[in-house]
């Protein structure tokens, strides 16, 4: 059985708990997974900053930090993912994309790297975008936020 948590900063746009836990089951069960525990928080760049920091020795703003907490060669997956709202808007401004749909991407992102998928060569990131790229075409992501908050 797959279980999902999501946290939110309540100041940031909410995203919904429901449609974030389908597109994480999505992608798990396409890639036969069918148990674990997957945590998802959303917060401000800052936190993700600041784990950057300490677990990859970058003092750097990202998008999506996922933590695999169990052996990759476990069936069952634990793991947390992190995703910074500011820096998913900035991204959707970039790239000319709809802001759900980038917090969509990241989402399926962390779930790919948890699963031990990396983006560290040109290769396996085009590996991971297709992926992506299929994975949004299976989604519903265009309800993703329930509530908006004026202030990103």
């Amino acid at each position: 059985m797959i279980k999902t948590q999501i946290e939110k900063d309540p100041e940031l746009d909410q995203p919904d708990d429901e449609i974030c836990c389908k597109i994480l089951r999505t992608v798990l069960e396409d890639q036969d997974i069918d148990d674990g525990t997957i945590t998802v928080i959303f917060g401000q760049d800052e936190l993700l900053r600041g784990l950057k920091k300490q677990f990859f020795q970058k003092n750097q703003f990202t998008d999506v930090i996922a933590f695999r907490l169990n052996n990759y060669k476990e069936k069952a997956v634990e793991g947390e993912v992190y995703i910074s709202l500011p820096r998913a808007r900035e991204n959707a401004e970039i790239f000319g994309e709809p802001f759900e749909k980038e917090v969509t991407r990241l989402l399926i992102h962390g779930v790919l790297h948890l699963l031990g998928f990396d983006d560290i060569t040109k290769i396996s990131k085009k590996e991971m975008t297709s992926l992506e790229d299929t994975y949004l075409t299976m989604v519903r992501w265009k309800k993703l936020f329930t509530k908006k908050i004026s202030s990103l």
